[in-house]
């Protein structure tokens, strides 16, 4: 299993996107304090969380499935970026920028999900 997930690049990716996204919130009006600001900053917490929580189990099975639970919340992520922006609550470029990001850790993640099922189909 996985030594440490502080050393995998995907955590270090996703800890990015999670900083860029509080200010991202920061600058959402406060009608969106227990909409937009809540969903966006539980969604992009989940990302690097779940890959944590599961490079702390016990078996790749479980470790697969927390990548797929973080996946998911990336998605959600980027919906939820992408209303921002529909709303005129943030610049372009801005959207763009985390668009980017969180197309990396995206990348990453699938990457990471793809050798581990290579491994379980190997052994």
């Amino acid at each position: 299993m996985v030594h440490s997930h502080e050393d995998l690049e995907v955590w270090k990716r996703a800890m990015d996107l999670v900083d860029s996204i509080y200010g991202i919130t920061n600058q959402l009006p406060d009608s969106e304090r227990f909409g937009l600001v809540s969903q966006m900053q539980r969604a992009s917490v989940s990302v690097p969380a779940n890959i944590a929580e599961g490079c702390g189990r016990e078996s790749t099975k479980d470790l697969l499935r927390h990548l797929a639970i973080a996946q998911g919340s990336l998605s959600e992520l980027r919906t939820l970026i992408l209303i921002t922006q529909r709303r005129n609550y943030v610049k372009k470029e801005v959207t763009t920028e985390n668009l980017k990001l969180s197309e990396t850790v995206a990348r990453l993640l699938s990457g990471f999900r793809r050798s581990l099922r290579k491994k379980l189909s190997e052994g």
